[in-house]
Order: structure tokens, then sequence, then C-alpha cells
């Protein structure tokens, strides 16, 4: 328990920082169009913080965290929202400094934000076979 509490509150700090991130790298450097960026603070919020204070609330009613697999999810999961959300600011920092990206650097991005996005779902789908088999056993 004491795991998903410490890691839904890394989430809430790492969702304001990257929040005051995103309004202060691109007011520092003039740039008033539309960034990747600006979805960095809400992914962090809702499939970090969210997610797992979720889990919590879940795990508390169905003892997840027994489950022989949980700590793979776990992994999995948090394994894809980082590289998602690191690819997220890859991209809004090239954006926002108007940096001109060669067609496979672009295309590194995007697959990278795409792995990302891959684990997260993956992992979401794990968690929902394991509170399955815990919820029906009830």
């Amino acid at each position: 328990m004491k795991k998903l509490i410490n890691t839904a509150f890394i989430y809430a700090i790492a969702a304001m920082a990257g929040g005051v991130f995103y309004r202060e790298f691109t007011k520092l450097n003039g740039f008033t169009g539309k960034t990747t960026l600006s979805v960095v603070h809400t992914h962090l919020f809702l499939l970090g913080m969210l997610f797992f204070l979720v889990v919590l609330l879940l795990s508390k009613q169905f003892s997840l965290t027994t489950h022989r697999s949980f700590n793979k999810f776990f992994w999995l999961y948090n394994v894809g929202v980082v590289i998602t959300t690191g690819a997220f600011v890859w991209r809004g920092v090239t954006q926002t400094l108007s940096i001109s990206l060669s067609s496979g650097m672009d295309a590194a991005i995007s697959g990278v934000a795409g792995i990302g996005h891959i684990l997260t779902g993956a992992g979401m789908i794990w968690f929902f076979l394991i509170l399955r088999k815990r919820a029906l056993k009830k």
C-alpha cells in the first residue's frame, strides 16, 4: 500500500513540475503556439497520480498487491508512462525552440512515444486482468 501511495505522490509532484516547466519554458522562449509540453501535466496527473490512487482503493478491496504478477504490471505500466511523458517533453522542447528535425528524428520521437503508449496500454490491460481475477474470486 505504501508503494502505491508513494507512486501516486511522486506522479503528483512530477505533474506539477511538468506544468510549471511548460508554463515557464514557453514563456522564457516567447513561444505562444501549440506544443506537446501542454499534455505532460495532464498525462502525469491522470495516468500517474489518479490511476495509482484508484489502484490503491481497488487493492484495498481485492488484495491486488498480493497477486503474483502485480509487481511486473507495476513496473511495465510505470516504464510506459515515463517513456511516454519523456517523449512528450522531448517533442515539446523541440517545438518550443523551433528546432528543425530530420524526418528520421521526427519519426524516432513518435516511435518512442508510441512504444511508451504500447507499454502503458499493456500495463493497463494486465492490471484489468489481475483485477478481474481477484474481483471474480470474492
